[in-house]
């Protein structure tokens, strides 16, 4: 059985803090770095009923994408809901890691994942990382849809390649125009529609569009829009994480186990259609 310092070693490996940008908040929240580990439970967000599934599958690590605590804290009391999550996870000895833009950032990151799932192949990153020779990392990622659909039919198959919410996933554009090449990021991509629209792509899948943002977009550039849930865009990661990991503990020989959490944390819960028309 590795310890938990082993197999932070091996996920620090494929996703170095360094690659995180300098805002976020990576790596070992909580844990001893001595103790075993057999079960490694990956999820998108470090809340309370992903830690009640940890517990119920008696996992001795879980890994997320988004950090519980971004902007830090003075406090993990049990008064609020972050402290209670920390204090349930050390009572039942469970571990938390968090890679969040590092992930984002590698080669293959979350963009990949995302891609991958909505069946694009990839040819490159979105925004570059200048310190990778390869040309590899960076933001986002530029894939192609061969061969080329509509939009309407591939805004379903995104819909269908991507874990199912309540807000589904929401279109800008022609429903006929032909879309081949495609920027995506997984999580909150408005930032970088500027670079999407300097691609060239026909389409830019992503989430969080805001209204001014997305509008501005389409008058800009006829680049159609795809704004698909935060949390739906980033779980495809997980199972290549999960892989990741378990590829590296089949060559240390280390008998590990990992699941993948098919919670749909999501804040959204219902969606109502709205029937007035001004």
């Amino acid at each position: 059985m590795p310890k938990l310092s082993d197999v932070i070693t091996v996920l620090e490996e494929v996703y170095p803090p360094q690659w995180a940008e300098s805002w976020d908040a990576v790596g070992l929240v909580c844990g001893d770095p001595d103790a075993g580990v057999e079960r490694v439970l990956f999820a998108v967000d470090p809340v309370q009923a992903v830690l009640d599934e940890a517990i119920e599958w008696g996992a001795d690590l879980v890994v997320t994408h988004h950090p519980l605590y971004l902007r830090g804290t003075t406090s993990v009391a049990a008064t609020g809901f972050k402290g209670r999550v920390v204090h349930g996870l050390i009572r039942a000895g469970i571990a938390l890691h968090v890679a969040h833009t590092n992930a984002d950032h590698a080669d293959p990151g979350v963009s990949d994942a995302l891609a991958d799932a909505v069946g694009l192949r990839v040819t490159g990153p979105l925004v570059p990382d200048p310190s990778d020779p390869k040309g590899r990392r960076g933001s986002g990622r530029i894939g192609l849809l061969e061969p080329p659909l509509p939009l309407s039919a591939f805004a379903a198959q995104v819909a269908a390649g991507l874990p199912a919410t309540a807000a589904g996933v929401r279109v800008a554009g022609d429903p006929d125009r032909l879309i081949g090449r495609v920027a995506v990021c997984g999580g909150s991509g408005d930032s970088f529609l500027a670079e999407a629209r300097a691609a060239g792509v026909d389409a830019y899948l992503t989430a969080d569009l805001r209204h001014h943002p997305a509008s501005e977009a389409t008058e800009a550039a006829a680049v159609a829009l795809l704004d698909a849930a935060h949390w739906a865009t980033e779980w495809p990661w997980l199972n290549l994480a999960a892989g990741e990991l378990l590829s590296a503990a089949n060559r240390h020989g280390w008998a590990l186990e990992a699941r993948v959490s098919a919670l749909v944390t999501d804040p959204w819960t219902a969606h109502a259609p709205m029937p007035f028309t001004p």
